[in-house]
Formats: C-alpha cells, structure tokens, sequence
C-alpha cells in the first residue's frame, strides 16, 4: 500500500494530534508539516518516509485492545452441567458457545458443533466434561487487535483474564463488530 501525502492533515486530525505534536513526533518541524498540508510543498523522498514511520508509530499506539471490544457478562457453566441445561442457558442467552469452568480456571468450550456432533438420544445422558472442546485462548486486556485477529482465524472465541480472573470473551462476532 502507498501512502497519500494529500491525506495526510485528514489522517492527523484522526489521531487528535496538533501539527506541532506529529512534527514532533516524526522528528520534523511543524512549519514543513503545515507546508505539506496546505499542498504549498512537495516533501523529499527522506521526509514522506520519515512522516510514513510517524503514522506507523501512532497507529500501533492507537490500535484498540481487548479491553475495548470484549464483552463482559460471562455466562459459563461447570464441568458437571448436564448437556440439556447447556442448550437451554445457549439458547436463553442466544450464545453460539459457552466456557467450562473448574474452580473459576477455564477447561474447554462446549459449542453448537459440539452438542451437534453427539446423537439426539446421547446428548441427554451427557455432561459438560463429555462434549468440551479444547480451552480457548487467553489473553490480557491490553491485547492488541492485530493478536486477536490472528487468534480468531484459529478459534471461535478468546478469553480475557486479569490477575488471574476471567474479566471478558471476544467473538469473531465481537470483533468484526469492533471494526465499523
């Protein structure tokens, strides 16, 4: 992807940053920046890559995290839950998937491709622990998009935990959701 010079006042004023501060930050002066804005000045090469790694600088820093996008209610149940109490708090809470907990530690999902792959008959007789999937992932709060996209290309949630407590759940839902 090529940068735009002529976008970038427009990008700039996205990141809530004066002439001053981006100058600043890209190691240039403020009046070369406002030159630049107002199309009074074409910047050498040196100077638009200087400006490129500035933008690439605060975009990172301005990359949302987990904390931002997660969803907060939790709706987990226990490893002993019986399957048919599983389907009815799914589908109570309209939920595609929903963590096993063990002593607040998370051991596995139970999700609708879980309870889809057991026989009709089966499913009555069967526990949490006996349809699980495998524990998702568990990240921090401060997990960066970037981490979680590539995460939920793998899995079908993540979790969120701080000291050690699970805080939040992110979706590809919840983070196609994240990106409008």
């Amino acid at each position: 992807m090529v940068f735009d010079i002529t976008h970038l006042k427009k990008i700039r004023k996205q990141l809530n940053l004066t002439q001053h501060q981006f100058a600043k930050t890209a190691g240039l002066s403020q009046s070369l920046i406002a030159k630049i804005e107002s199309g009074k000045l074409d910047p050498t090469y040196s100077k638009v890559k200087k400006i490129e790694q500035a933008l690439e600088i605060l975009a990172k820093k301005h990359e949302k995290e987990a904390r931002e996008i997660m969803v907060r209610k939790i709706i987990s149940v226990q490893q002993e839950e019986k399957a048919t109490k599983i389907i009815e708090v799914m589908n109570k809470h309209s939920v595609s998937q929903i963590p096993i907990l063990e002593k607040d530690k998370v051991i596995g999902i139970v999700s609708e491709s879980s309870i889809l792959s057991r026989g009709l008959e089966e499913i009555k007789l069967l526990k949490a622990r006996d349809i699980m999937e495998e524990a998702p992932p568990i990240m921090a709060k401060d997990t960066k998009l970037e981490v979680i996209k590539n995460l939920l290309q793998h899995y079908s949630l993540v979790l969120v935990k701080e000291k050690g407590k699970l805080i939040g759940l992110i979706t590809k839902a919840d983070f196609i959701k994240s990106l409008v």
